[in-house]
């Protein structure tokens, strides 16, 4: 069965996009079929794997993003689907089994122009036209923004478990708690319209360090994320029983920021020395962990 699981803090700045872009790379990478999914208005996923000239054409029509099966509501997401995203110079695919849903920055306009029927939310749209295509796949990552919103609550409604990107400092602590509030309360908000072929809601399944300075004492602030983490799980709220941090961290490193140059996930990007080989591996070792760690683990 498809793994559904939305990446998502409600503090921004955590590497979010960088995380679920390579993370999903790495799971390709083990032979499975990825679908990301990008619900960030900034569009960050969708640039990166697309690069900017073909997703230019999507932002300038609307045509192929998410926003298209709101309005003018005639695609559906399968037509949205662009199958082996990653192109090279001569349009040769260069990670098949790694599709996108695009967004483009009008998917702002799902926050209030757009009306909806109290009967229909967006979310339940949304699931519905997933649930088409989704048996295609192994996993479906949302790429959700530091909100639960209208973009981020197609992804968190439709997804079984939540992943949540941290920086080991005082903020990323209080974006999960707040985040946890949000939730709950957007759980019991849609709890009506969950159908039992949906599967449990969303929880949070684990919480990965991210961009990890060299030479950064992490302990105490993952302490505190425990000690909040364990909080949660006794009071039911919002957290699976199997939550945890995750034993992989994902260090800092340069090679991140130029693979979003290149338009690459950090694997396919040409390695200079033991630091790019590492996040490289740290990745890897993120995308295995998630693989293993599931409620029947």
């Amino acid at each position: 069965m498809v793994r559904k699981i939305a990446f998502i803090n409600y503090k921004g700045g955590v590497g979010k996009t960088s995380l679920i872009v390579n993370t999903a790379a790495s799971l390709v990478k083990r032979g499975l079929r990825v679908l990301l999914i990008d619900l960030d208005t900034q569009s960050n996923a969708s640039i990166w794997l697309m690069k900017l000239d073909r997703w230019n054409k999507i932002n300038a029509t609307g045509t192929g993003s998410v926003y298209s099966i709101f309005d003018p509501g005639t695609q559906r997401l399968k037509d949205c689907v662009i199958k082996d995203v990653l192109e090279g110079k001569e349009g040769e695919k260069l990670l098949p089994g790694l599709d996108l849903i695009p967004t483009s920055f009008n998917l702002v306009d799902l926050e209030g122009d757009y009306k909806s029927d109290p009967k229909r939310p967006s979310y339940v749209i949304f699931q519905e036209q997933l649930a088409e295509i989704e048996k295609n796949y192994d996993f479906i990552l949302f790429d959700c923004p530091p909100n639960i919103l209208r973009a981020s609550q197609n992804g968190v409604y439709c997804a079984n478990e939540m992943y949540v990107p941290s920086n080991p400092d005082a903020l990323s602590l209080i974006g999960f708690t707040l985040l946890i509030e949000k939730l709950v309360r957007f759980q019991q908000t849609s709890a009506s319209f969950r159908t039992t072929a949906m599967g449990p809601a969303a929880m949070v399944f684990g919480i990965v360090f991210n961009s990890i300075k060299q030479n950064v004492d992490i302990e105490v602030p993952k302490m505190r994320m425990q000690l909040r983490l364990n909080q949660f799980k006794q009071q039911k709220r919002g957290v699976s029983p199997i939550a945890k941090l995750m034993g992989t961290q994902i260090r800092d490193a340069m090679v991140v920021r130029r693979a979003v140059t290149l338009g690459l996930p950090v694997f396919l990007v040409g390695t200079e020395g033991t630091e790019e080989d590492s996040v490289a591996n740290d990745y890897l070792r993120l995308a295995n962990e998630i693989i293993e760690h599931t409620s029947s683990s």
